[in-house]
Order: structure tokens, then C-alpha cells, then sequence
């Protein structure tokens, strides 16, 4: 179908576009995937901005590797059932590590039990609201050591996806909805954009022959979670989408919900997107979990085994998907959105490897001390 073949082409282009990264990489290149600060110096064969608009993204659902059932296994035995065949773990943030501005209890004392085993860690969170900058001073704040280069956000990737696509050649710009953290890893490849947080309270004029005006030159929107969000930018962004000739709409993640604080779910960028979605009629393309521009960049940069890589996320519709799309192992833990109910009952067809009521249990120790502070 149209759908399977414009699903093809993107996931074609993203991984050509990490292939030609690599090389480049591997030649004395540095890229937004590298430490904050660094640019591209390679050419990567994609797409110009400027050529045809992308085809639709798919939505994610549950697909072919996710619709076998299973009668999921609760972690019983860390040690044989997950940590001697497991080099690297990639930890979702919300709800695995924290909860709002909440560490997770016993945490701290896991993350330096699977350093001593000589684990490797990298973080991957799909919220947008912060930059790896950000994000490095919040690990920090929590008393957590973690070094940069080891934090991913969907804000990164979807500069990442930018530059990869060699947007900035265009000489388009960028309109943004969502919070510092987008504009912050856009200024670090040098790609002029607007809105985001100075949008906040602007109102359209709606009066009788009221209209917008918006920049001929908006090349692409970015979609990310945000607090401020409001009828103008709706407005702004359809506009751009709908009316300036290959705008690409592109969206951090979908996530239904999200961890604002650690007293209850709100809503999540996957209500920004799917009004952007309402009234463009458009699929955006999707650089946060679980598409594969992440995972692609640490097998192939890092020459990783994706055999011997654990995905450990709180949620089914991402995480899970994110590692068993991507053929990784995958942990869910009942630390965040997702109850046990939900992940064994018959409705659910997105199955992980194990789960686990947090990742204290790879260490009883730690889990029980944990217990016992609350």
C-alpha cells in the first residue's frame, strides 16, 4: 500500500542517514550526536528539504514483531535471565529513573551496582522540554553522575534529524512548538528557528477579516510537549504545514501521557501532535522513541551488539515497541504509566521479554533497601 511503502522510505532514510554518519564519523567528523557544542562535517545522501515532502509516518501501533502473545515472565533471576547476556541497558527517564522531579528510591545504589558489573548505560527519554544540557543538570541535580554524551533526548533527535537531512542547506527555518529544549539543540547546529517559548499568550486576531500571517520561509515545524501551548500556535503551525509548499511535520514522540509530577499522569505531547495532526490531515514524521533513529546511532557509532542491548522502559506503546522493533531485549518496569493489569491482560499485545516492578530488582539488596526508606 501507499502507507507500507511511504513507511519503508522513511525508515530507509533514517538508517542511510546514520550509515553516512558513521562513515563520516569514523573520517574525524562530529555531529549533533556528539557532546553538546559540536557540528557536522559530513555529507550524509538524504532528501533536500527542499525536494518532495516526506511520506506519511506510520502510527504506531502495535506491529508485526509485537502482535505475538505471550505469557509475560515476572523477573525472578537477574543474573541468568537478563544481566550475563546483557552488555548495554537503554533506560527510559520518566518513570524508570524519576517520577517529575522525583528520584525513584534505591536507584543511585542500582546504577553503580551495574557500573561495577561493567555495564554500559545510556539514557533515552522522550521528553522534549529539556536539551541534553538540560538534562545533564537534572541527572546532576538528583545526585546522579552521568556523563553527557550518555543522555538522549527526543529534543537531540530531532535536531539530529535535521541535520542529518541537511535542513540548515535549505536556508528554511524552523516554527516551533514546545519548550527551551528544542530551541536549544537547534542553535547548536546553527538552524534558524522561532516560537516555542515565546509564543506563550499570543492570541490570533479572529476579529471580522482577522487572519495570520506566517513566514514563507518555515521549511519545517517541530512538535514537542508544551505547557504553554495555545490556539495561535495551532494556527501558526497548520498554516505553515498546510499552506508552505514541503513543510515537513515533524514530532519529538506521541506519548499519550506524561510524568509532570509524581502525583498523577497528565497529558502528553501526543495531544500537541494529534491537534497539529487534526487539522493538517498530515502523519509527522516521529524521531523520539520508537523509531529507530536512536538505537541505529548506538549500534552503528558505537559498534553495538543489538543482540546484547536491553531496552528498560515504563511504557508498552514506546519502550517496549522501541526494543522489540528494534530487535533488543526489553524490561518493563511498574515504576511508571503502566500497572501489571494492563501489561498481562488479553487486550495488550505488545509483550516484553520480562517485567519487573522497578530496576531495583536486578539487585534484591537494593530493592529492599528501598523498601525500607519509604
Amino acid at each position: 500500500s501507499l502507507e507500507q511503502s511511504g513507511i519503508k522510505q522513511a525508515t530507509m532514510r533514517l538508517r542511510l542517514a546514520l550509515t553516512a554518519l558513521t562513515t563520516a564519523l569514523s573520517a574525524g567528523g562530529t555531529s549533533a550526536f556528539a557532546p553538546a557544542g559540536r557540528h557536522l562535517a559530513a555529507a550524509a545522501s538524504m532528501r533536500s528539504p527542499s525536494a518532495a515532502p516526506a511520506a506519511p509516518r506510520r502510527s504506531y501501533a502495535a506491529s508485526a514483531t509485537s502482535l505475538q502473545m505471550a505469557n509475560v515472565l515476572k523477573l525472578s533471576n537477574p543474573m541468568e535471565e537478563m544481566l550475563n547476556d546483557v552488555d548495554v541497558f537503554i533506560f527510559d527517564c520518566d518513570g524508570v529513573i524519576w517520577r517529575g522531579d522525583s528520584l525513584i528510591d534505591g536507584i543511585p545504589e542500582t546504577l553503580d551496582k551495574l557500573k561495577a558489573l561493567g555495564k554500559k548505560m545510556y539514557f533515552v527519554t522522550n521528553n522534549s522540554t529539556k536539551s541534553r544540557a538540560g538534562y545533564k543538570k537534572k541527572f546532576d541535580s538528583l545526585g546522579l553522575d552521568i556523563p553527557a554524551e550518555a543522555i538522549f533526548s527526543s529534543s537531540f533527535a530531532a535536531a539530529a534529524y535535521l541535520e542529518l537531512t541537511k535542513f540548515k542547506e535549505s536556508g528554511k527555518k524552523v516554527y516551533v512548538i514546545g519548550e527551551v529544549g528544542i530551541g536549544e539543540e537547534l542553535d547548536l547546529i546553527d538552524v534558524p528557528w522561532f516560537g516555542g517559548p515565546d509564543d506563550k499568550g499570543k492570541e490570533p486576531d479572529m476579529g471580522p477579516g482577522g487572519k495570520l500571517e506566517v513566514d514563507e520561509d518555515v521549511g519545517a515545524v517541530i512538535v514537542g510537549f508544551d505547557r504553554n501551548i495555545n490556539y495561535y500556535k495551532i494556527q501558526y503551525a497548520q498554516l505553515c504545514i498546510n499552506e508552505n509548499e514541503g513543510c515537513e511535520f515533524i514530532a519529538t514522540n506521541c506519548d499519550a501521557v506524561t510524568h509532570l509530577t509524581d502525583a498523577q499522569e497528565w497529558a502528553g505531547n501526543g495531544s500537541m501532535v494529534g491537534a497539529i495532526k487534526g487539522c493538517t490531515g498530515q502523519e509527522p514524521t516521529v524521531v523520539g522513541k520508537p523509531s529507530p533513529l536512536m538505537v541505529d546511532y548506538l549500534e552503528e557509532k558505537l559498534s553495538l551488539d543489538k543482540s546484547r542491548i536491553c531496552m528498560v522502559g515504563d511504557r508498552l506503546d514506546t519502550d517496549v515497541l522501541f526494543g522489540t522493533d528494534n530487535g533488543l531485549r526489553t524490561l518493563l518496569v511498574l515504576s511508571g504509566v503502566t500497572t501489571e493489569e494492563k501489561l498481562l491482560s488479553p487486550e495488550n499485545s505488545i509483550t516484553p521479554d520480562y517485567y519487573a516492578d522497578s530496576i531495583n530488582d536486578f539487585f534484591m539488596d537494593a530493592k529492599v533497601g528501598a523498601e525500607k526508606a519509604a
